[in-house]
């Protein structure tokens, strides 16, 4: 049996046209960009223009644009120059954003004089919006609020313009980490009122090691790596050249295809949710999944069994690929903090299975076929 590949929501598969725009910065444009002759200027003029094609995709000043390694790098940033340059000391988070900001959030709230709070979730794992507020209204200090814009284990979709126009209200810094959303949704950084945004290249078939950090024209950062010159003085060390170019060839061809693609990707996750109610007794979804939620991630829950219980393990070995998120579970894995968060049943059993644009239909039923056989 062929490898099925359900996990799109961990790392996508690199497009053909991604790399073969990509090959010719890793063969002869070898250039280091800070130099100053034709080969240097040669590769420098390559990051710019996928500097302005990024800009220009997600409606940004191409000023607004930096380059990082990826989106942990960006949210690390985002939150510490929130702290240090923005005078923010207070942070409010969710109890379930990536780990990539809860605990940097868990961090500063341990070593410098911030305090931080969650703020509360409805049943359905959305942001309790008038709690924000309450607790925004609460604080005399400047306030941080980082939330995602959808949650990578869930796919529930925050209002993120609701929450910018509280920020706006309050004076509050507003982060938003969008790695599921960027080059699956279209952004208007114009129209959204967000100081920092946090995007990865290979949640939408671009590579892995490349991130972009949104810093809106009225925020005054300093460096966050010093040493150089590059990414306007605010990231020191030779740009990851190939990587850019990279990213900003997979944002373009995701926004392209855009509705095609989404289209095709939601009838694959409304195909599956109605399968798996047909043939699985007891299957419960978590979050909002047929609601405000990516059309890439669907989360269910399955009554807790022995048999269950090895369910990840018993579709690893069968060729299957996805990833779990249960609230309790044996060895090594300490159980999902999102599922945790929110239902914490210890008696059902949660997969994850997101999809992409090389999914097809006739995947889902052999998924489906197959985890009918295993529970």
């Amino acid at each position: 049996m062929n490898r099925i590949y359900f996990d799109n929501a961990a790392t996508t598969a690199l497009d053909k046209e991604v790399l073969d725009t990509m090959l010719p910065y890793m063969t002869e444009k070898f250039g280091n960009p800070s130099s100053i002759y034709s080969y240097g200027r040669e590769t420098r003029m390559a990051i710019e223009n996928a500097r302005k094609s990024v800009a220009k995709i997600l409606n940004a000043h191409p000023g607004e644009i930096f380059f990082t390694s990826c989106g942990t790098e960006s949210n690390n940033t985002a939150i510490l120059t929130s702290i240090r340059d923005l005078g923010c000391k207070h942070i409010i988070t969710s109890p379930i954003e990536h780990h990539a900001v809860l605990h940097t959030v868990e961090h500063y709230d341990h070593t410098n004089n911030v305090t931080s709070s969650f703020v509360k979730l409805m049943a359905n794992g959305h942001v309790d919006l008038s709690d924000l507020e309450r607790q925004l209204a609460s604080h005399k200090e400047r306030c941080l609020v980082s939330l995602m814009h959808a949650n990578n284990e869930i796919g529930n979709l925050l209002d993120i313009d609701a929450v910018g126009g509280l920020c706006k209200k309050y004076n509050a810094i507003f982060h938003s980490d969008c790695v599921q959303t960027v080059g699956h949704y279209p952004i208007d950084l114009r129209k959204t009122p967000v100081h920092f945004i946090s995007a990865s290249g290979h949640k939408f078939h671009g590579p892995k090691g490349i991130g972009i950090l949104y810093i809106n024209d009225n925020v005054k950062a300093k460096p966050f790596i010093y040493g150089g010159g590059q990414e306007r003085n605010m990231r020191a060390g030779t740009e990851n050249l190939y990587g850019i170019i990279g990213f900003a060839k997979a944002l373009e061809l995701a926004m392209a295809n855009l509705e095609k693609d989404s289209a095709y990707i939601q009838s694959l996750k409304t195909y599956m949710i109605d399968e798996l109610r047909k043939n699985i007794k007891g299957v419960q979804f978590n979050g909002d999944q047929e609601g405000k939620c990516l059309y890439t991630v669907l989360s269910a829950a399955f009554p807790k069994t022995e048999k269950s219980e090895m369910i990840l393990f018993n579709l690893d070995i069968n060729n299957i690929c996805v990833s779990g998120g249960s609230a309790c579970s044996s060895g090594a894995d300490v159980g999902s903090h999102v599922i945790r968060a929110l239902n914490n049943n210890p008696n059902l059993v949660t997969v994850r299975f997101s999809f992409s644009k090389h999914n097809t239909k006739e995947e889902v039923d052999a998924v489906v076929a197959k985890v009918k056989e295993l529970i």
